[in-house]
C-alpha cells in the first residue's frame, strides 16, 4: 500500500511547485510589459507653397546654323579654330576674290560708259523739243526722246550690276551671323566651296542664353481641369520658373522661366512640347543634353506631406499616418492631391498642429496601435534628425526636403 501512496503523494508536490511558478512567471512577464514604440513626427502648419509639375527635358541651341558660302570659289583662308567661340561678324572664311573684283571693276566700268552718254541724248533730247515743227519732225523728236531714256535705263541697269558684283565680292568674305560655339570644319583651304554643295562649311550654334523643351503629356496641358489651363491663351508665361536637374543628379545653378508653350500635339507621342529659356554664362548646358525640368505652375495653400511619409495606394490615392491626441497611429486616405517639389499638398482631412509620422515606420508591424511621437525635423539633405541636437534618427530615413515636408519620393513602405 506504501509504494502505491508515494507516487500519489509526489504528484500532489510537483502540481503545487507547478502552479507557483506559472504564478510568478504571469508576474513577471506583466512587471516586463513593454512601453509603446517611439515614433518620429513632425508638427504640419498651413502655408502657401509652389504647385510644380517634373518633366523630361532636352537642352536645345537658343539659335543654330549652318554656315554656307553664297558664292562660288576657292577657300583661301580658315580663319577660326573648329570648336571655337566667335562673335557676330567674324570672319570664318574667304574665299578667293579675284573673279569677284575683276567682275565688280567690269561692272563700274559699264556704269561709267552709260553715265557718259546720258548729257548727249539729254541734249539732243531737249534741242529736238524746242524745234519740233520748226525744221525737226515729230518721229525725230520721239526717237530722241526714246535713246536719251534707254541711256538712263542703261544707267540704272549698270547700278544694279555693280551693287550685285559689290554683293558677291561681299560675300567672299564669310562671316559668323552671332555669337556662338563653332563645329568642325567640314571644309579645308584649297577645296572648291560652292552655294549647290550637299554640306555645310561648319556648323554655328548659340549657347548664352539657351532653350530646354520640355514634354509634358497633352491631357495635362489642354484639360481645363489640367495643370495648365492658362497656357491655352496668350499670355506672357515669363512669370513660370523653371529649374533642371543635370544628369549627373546636380542641380544647375541658373533659374530660367517658361519662354513657348506649343499649341499642336504630337501625333506618336501625345506629348506638348513646353520651351522655356535660361541664362548659360559658363556653358554648362549643351544642345542635345537631357536633363530633368521642374516649373513651379501656380501657388496654393496647404499642407506639405513629404513624399517619405507617404504611400500611393491604388487610383492615385495618397495615404499617410498621424498621431492622434491620445498618442494612437490614424492612418488618413487623400484623394485630391498635387505635387510641390518633393512633397504631396493636400488641403483637407488636416488641420494646424496634426502631428505627422515621418520616422520608425519599421515599429508599428504587426497592428501597433499605441506609439510615443517624438518631435523631429528633416535637415536640407533630406534627412530625418532629431529635433533638437540636429543628429541623425534612428531609422535614417532621407529624402530631398526640410522639415516643413519638402522630401524626395519614397512611400513608408
Amino acid at each position: 500500500m506504501l509504494s502505491r501512496k508515494l507516487p500519489i503523494a509526489v504528484v500532489s508536490v510537483l502540481a503545487v511547485a507547478l502552479g507557483a511558478c506559472s504564478d510568478d512567471g504571469k508576474q513577471q512577464q506583466g512587471g516586463a510589459q513593454m512601453p509603446p514604440p517611439q515614433v518620429g513626427v513632425i508638427t504640419l502648419e498651413k502655408q502657401t507653397v509652389p504647385i510644380t509639375t517634373t518633366l523630361p527635358a532636352r537642352a536645345v541651341a537658343y539659335r543654330s546654323a549652318e554656315v554656307r558660302p553664297q558664292v562660288t570659289g576657292i577657300i583661301t583662308e580658315k580663319a577660326f579654330k573648329d570648336g571655337a567661340f566667335v562673335k557676330a561678324g567674324d570672319l570664318l572664311y574667304q574665299i578667293e576674290q579675284d573673279t569677284y573684283e575683276a567682275n565688280l571693276a567690269q561692272a563700274q566700268a559699264s556704269l561709267d560708259k552709260a553715265n557718259a552718254t546720258v548729257p548727249g541724248l539729254e541734249a539732243n533730247y531737249e534741242r529736238y523739243k524746242r524745234i519740233v515743227n520748226q525744221g525737226a519732225t515729230e518721229i525725230q523728236l520721239t526717237d530722241a526722246q526714246t535713246s536719251y531714256e534707254q541711256a538712263l535705263a542703261d544707267v540704272e541697269s549698270a547700278k544694279a550690276a555693280v551693287k550685285t558684283a559689290e554683293i558677291n565680292l561681299g560675300h567672299t568674305d564669310i562671316t559668323a551671323p552671332f555669337d556662338g560655339v563653332l563645329g568642325v570644319s567640314n571644309i579645308s583651304i584649297g577645296n572648291l566651296a560652292s552655294p549647290s554643295s550637299s554640306s555645310a562649311l561648319v556648323s554655328l550654334n548659340q549657347l548664352d542664353p539657351i532653350y530646354v523643351d520640355m514634354y509634358e503629356s497633352a491631357a495635362q496641358v489642354l484639360s481645363a481641369s489640367g495643370k495648365y489651363p492658362d497656357f491655352k491663351s496668350e499670355q506672357d508665361l515669363s512669370g513660370v520658373k523653371v529649374v533642371v536637374k543635370l544628369d549627373d543628379g546636380s542641380d544647375y545653378s541658373v533659374a530660367g522661366h517658361l519662354d513657348v508653350s506649343e499649341r499642336t500635339v504630337n501625333e506618336s507621342t501625345g506629348t506638348v512640347n513646353l520651351r522655356a529659356v535660361f541664362d548659360n554664362p559658363d556653358n554648362v548646358l549643351l544642345p542635345g543634353m537631357f536633363v530633368r525640368a521642374t516649373l513651379t505652375v501656380a501657388e496654393e495653400e496647404g499642407f506639405l506631406i513629404p513624399q517619405l511619409a507617404a504611400q500611393i495606394e491604388a487610383g492615385g490615392k495618397v495615404s499617410a499616418m498621424f498621431v492622434t491626441s491620445d498618442n494612437k497611429v490614424e492612418t488618413r486616405i487623400f484623394q485630391n492631391v498635387k505635387v510641390s517639389n518633393n512633397a504631396w499638398l493636400v488641403t483637407d482631412k488636416v488641420s494646424d498642429g496634426d502631428r505627422l509620422i515621418v520616422d520608425g515606420f519599421q515599429r508599428l508591424v504587426g497592428g501597433v496601435t499605441d506609439v510615443t511621437p517624438v518631435p523631429v525635423k528633416i535637415n536640407e539633405e533630406g534627412v530625418v534628425v532629431d529635433a533638437d541636437s540636429g543628429s541623425g534618427a534612428s531609422s535614417g530615413s532621407s529624402s530631398g526636403g526640410d522639415a516643413s515636408g519638402s522630401s524626395a519620393s519614397g512611400g513608408n513602405g
